[in-house]
């Protein structure tokens, strides 16, 4: 007889199968701690169904890259290494996912590393594979490291499915059983040109869940927030940036809540209470000849505009934000495709991928955020004296200032 198998039941794929060794990892309190860890850290403040937890996306990778690696037709071993790769490839996530993420020196992928090398979830894990090996994949690296942490990647494509399932934001359907049939395994995860229109849906897909899920201007807002309030604690040693993989949501609510910081305090109960900053500026980056400038825009830049803005409008620096929205990247547009036996860059065979490219600049903007009891100081704020902004497309908008260009 087989190993008798456990079976989970996912809201997005139905029966998910896991071997005993990956109970045992299931189970263990490294992982069960992503059950309080949600994927889109608050965006349930906008979503109220976006409650869904690193725990339940981190196995659907798993069930995707299985997928994935079978259609491969790679050996058993090598199935049970992407399994187990895809499974905790977000075991080192900090509280609230991203959010977190945007505070500290360095990304949640190192955390993960350590969490599997350093900790006593290593010596199982030991028993069946190679510690080195699990690493290399969640890096991306080797042959196997694309199915997971690629270019188009079981990681991208399990949250795009289940982010818009949580959200009830349809964008994120994708036909990602077309994709994997269409992937083949060289150097890289190269598309056959039959999949070409599934890989053209996904792209599209998180190319319209930025501006309504990822960087909706209130979810842009409450991560501003929460930031300002954790950078605190970290400065003034509450916290160990290098110990965030040891706390959960509610972990961190407790230490903000009980900080000894009063401006912490006062983040963490507007968030309760959904009391949320305002915008009081808004550019869109299109407006501009030459947006990537502006992403080229140090911290410490900002922080000083930010200073200057505060003192001339006679309010505390600590309750004014500049944030930059983030731009979709589309990393599957350097995806490979098969043509006749030859491989062509995604963007040389879809029009679409192409129009893409040069529209992502169509959804971020600059912003400024202050306390609506503030707001009404702000009418007249020119964020031109404070920031070397970039040049204004005068063609598209006829010299009309662009104080007044797209304002919402």
């Amino acid at each position: 007889m087989g190993e008798k198998k456990k079976f989970i039941r996912d809201s997005v794929y139905g029966d998910i199968s896991l071997n005993k060794f990956e109970q045992k990892v299931l189970d263990m309190p490294q992982f069960q701690r992503l059950r309080r860890i949600k994927q889109l850290g608050l965006i349930n403040l906008i979503y109220p169904g976006a409650n869904h937890t690193r725990f339940e996306h981190s196995i659907g990778t798993m069930n995707l890259g299985s997928k994935l690696a079978n259609e491969l037709e790679l050996s058993e071993d090598e199935i049970e290494l992407v399994r187990i790769s895809a499974l905790l490839h977000d075991v080192g996530h900090g509280p609230f996912s991203h959010v977190s993420e945007g505070v500290l020196s360095f990304p949640h992928e190192e955390l993960t590393k350590y969490v599997i090398s350093k900790t006593s979830m290593r010596d199982y894990l030991e028993e069946k594979f190679d510690i080195k090996e699990i690493n290399k994949i969640i890096s991306g690296e080797g042959k196997l490291g694309p199915i997971v942490s690629g270019e188009l990647d079981v990681d991208r494509m399990d949250y795009l499915l289940r982010d818009s399932y949580n959200t009830g934001v349809a964008y994120g359907v994708i036909d990602y059983e077309r994709i994997i049939s269409n992937l083949k395994l060289t150097n890289n995860l190269v598309l056959d040109i039959k999949g070409v229109q599934a890989a053209e849906g996904a792209l599209v897909s998180r190319y319209f869940m930025y501006p309504s899920v990822y960087q909706h201007h209130t979810t842009r807002i409450a991560n501003s927030m929460f930031r300002r309030g954790l950078k605190k604690l970290i400065n003034s040693n509450e916290i160990d940036e290098n110990d965030m993989y040891k706390y959960d949501d509610m972990d961190m609510v407790s230490i903000c809540r009980n900080s000894e910081n009063p401006f912490v305090r006062d983040m963490i109960t507007r968030l309760d209470n959904r009391d949320l900053f305002k915008r009081v500026k808004v550019i869109r980056l299109e407006n501009f000849k030459n947006p990537e400038k502006l992403y080229k825009t140090s911290q410490e830049t900002l922080r000083k505009a930010e200073e200057e803005i505060a003192y001339d409008f006679d309010m505390d620096k600590d309750y004014l934000t500049i944030n930059i929205a983030e731009y979709p990247r589309f990393d599957e547009m350097k995806t490979q495709v098969s043509v006749d036996g030859k491989l062509y860059p995604l963007t040389k065979i879809s029009n679409i991928v192409g129009a893409l490219s040069k529209a992502r600049f169509n959804i971020p903007d600059i912003s400024v955020y202050v306390p609506k009891e503030d707001k009404a100081k702000f009418e007249k704020l020119k964020l031109e004296n404070y920031l070397d902004l970039p040049e204004i497309n005068k063609d598209k908008f006829h010299g009309i200032h662009y104080d007044q260009i797209k304002l919402f």
